[in-house]
C-alpha cells in the first residue's frame, strides 16, 4: 500500500472493485485460502482458543470476504465479540449483510482506530502483509498480555504465490491483446448491422477480433482451463456464444456485460499482483519473527505450511503470544 493520502484513496477504491465483483462471480475465489490444510489450521487455533476462554474477544485485520468469521462463529457461535477490519468499504458492507453480530470497521491496517491491549486475539489470512510488514506491529500492540497474534501470510514462490504470477501473466495476455475492447467493438458495430447498418464496419471490427480470440486460445492452451479460476474460459466461451447467437441478445445487455467484465477483470489483474508483491520470502519472514520477539512476544509456530501431496508451501503460519 501507498503511504500518502491520494494513492490509499486509490488502494481502497482497487479492493472496492475486487469485493464488489466478489459477490457475483467465481472469478473472486483465487488466493489459496479453500485448501483444507487453511481450515484445518483455523479451526485449530479457534478450538484451543475457546479451552482457553469462552468468550474471546476477536480482531480480524484484512477480513476480506470474512473467511475467518466463518470459521470463528462455527467454533464459538454467538459468543465472541468480533471486529472485522479491512481498507474496502465494499468488503466490510459484506461482511455486515453475511455474518450478524460483526463489528465492521473501514480503515488502514497501518492506523487501526482501536486502543491498545483490547483483544486476546488478532488474526489475518492473507491480507496484513498487502499493507507492508510494519502493519503487523500495528495489529500486535491490540493483544493482551498473555493474547495471541496468529497470522498466515503469502509464501513467495510457494504453491499459491507460483499460482497467482501464472493468473496474473494469462490476465496480462488476454489484456495486452485488447480482447475484451474488440469484442465490445465487433458486438457493437454487428448489432447495429443487425438493424440496418454497416455491414463493412462489422466486418472490420470481427476481423480485428480474430487475433485476440488466438491469444485467448492459446493461454488457456498454454495454462489450462482452469487458469485465473477458469475465469477466462468462461469469458472466452460466452463471447464465443454470444457472438454466434447475436441476433438473440439485448445489445444493451452484452455491451454493458462486457463493460463490466472489463473492470472486473482489470480489478482480479490487480488482485493477483497485490499477492504476487505481497509475499514473503525466508528473510522477510525470520525479521517479522524477530520484530515480534523484540515487542515481548513467544513466538509459539513460526513455520511454513506445507501441502503434503504436492511437498509445496502454501503459506508462513505465524503463532505468537503476548508475554
Amino acid at each position: 500500500m501507498s503511504k500518502t493520502k491520494n494513492d490509499a484513496a486509490d488502494v481502497a477504491d482497487s479492493w472496492n472493485t475486487y469485493w464488489h465483483g466478489a459477490r457475483h462471480g467465481e472469478a473472486y475465489t483465487g488466493g489459496g485460502g479453500t485448501h483444507p490444510l487453511i481450515f484445518s489450521f483455523w479451526d485449530g487455533v479457534f478450538t484451543a482458543l475457546r479451552a482457553r476462554k469462552q468468550a474471546p474477544r476477536i480482531v480480524d485485520v484484512a477480513s476480506g470476504n470474512g473467511a475467518l468469521v466463518e470459521r470463528a462463529q462455527a467454533e464459538f457461535g454467538d459468543g465472541i465479540f468480533l471486529a472485522c477490519l479491512d481498507i474496502s468499504n465494499a468488503a466490510v458492507r459484506g461482511l455486515a449483510k453475511r455474518f450478524a453480530g460483526v463489528h465492521g470497521i473501514v480503515a488502514d491496517i497501518r492506523k487501526i482506530p482501536l486502543v491498545s491491549d483490547s483483544c486476546d486475539m488478532v488474526v489475518s489470512q492473507f491480507g496484513i502483509e498487502y499493507a507492508g510488514l510494519g502493519a503487523v506491529g500495528e495489529a500486535a500492540r491490540l493483544v493482551v498480555p498473555g493474547g495471541e497474534i496468529v497470522l498466515l501470510l503469502h509464501y513467495r514462490d510457494g504453491g499459491i504465490h507460483r499460482r497467482c504470477a501464472v493468473a496474473l501473466e494469462a490476465l496480462r495476455a488476454i489484456d495486452d491483446a485488447r480482447f475484451i475492447p474488440r469484442s465490445i467493438e465487433a458486438f457493437e458495430s454487428g448489432f447495429s448491422a443487425l438493424h440496418g447498418g454497416d455491414r463493412a464496419r462489422y466486418e472490420a471490427a470481427a476481423s480485428a477480433l480474430v487475433p485476440a480470440v488466438r491469444t485467448v486460445e492459446s493461454v488457456i492452451r498454454q495454462h489450462g482451463r482452469q487458469v485465473a479460476d477458469g475465469t477466462i474460459l468462461r469469458l472466452y466461451q460466452d463471447v464465443k456464444t454470444m457472438h454466434e447467437r447475436m441476433q438473440h441478445y439485448e445489445p444493451a445487455e452484452v455491451l454493458g456485460w462486457l463493460r463490466g467484465m472489463q473492470d472486473e477483470i482489470k480489478a482480479y489483474a490487480g488482485r493477483m499482483a497485490s499477492m504476487c508483491d505481497a509475499a514473503i520470502d525466508g528473510a522477510q519472514f525470520r525479521g517479522l519473527c524477530d520484530d515480534l520477539v523484540g515487542r515481548g512476544f513467544e513466538l509459539q509456530r513460526y513455520e511454513a505450511l506445507v501441502d503434503p501431496v504436492r511437498d509445496t508451501p502454501l503459506a508462513w503460519t505465524l503463532v505468537a503470544q503476548r508475554s
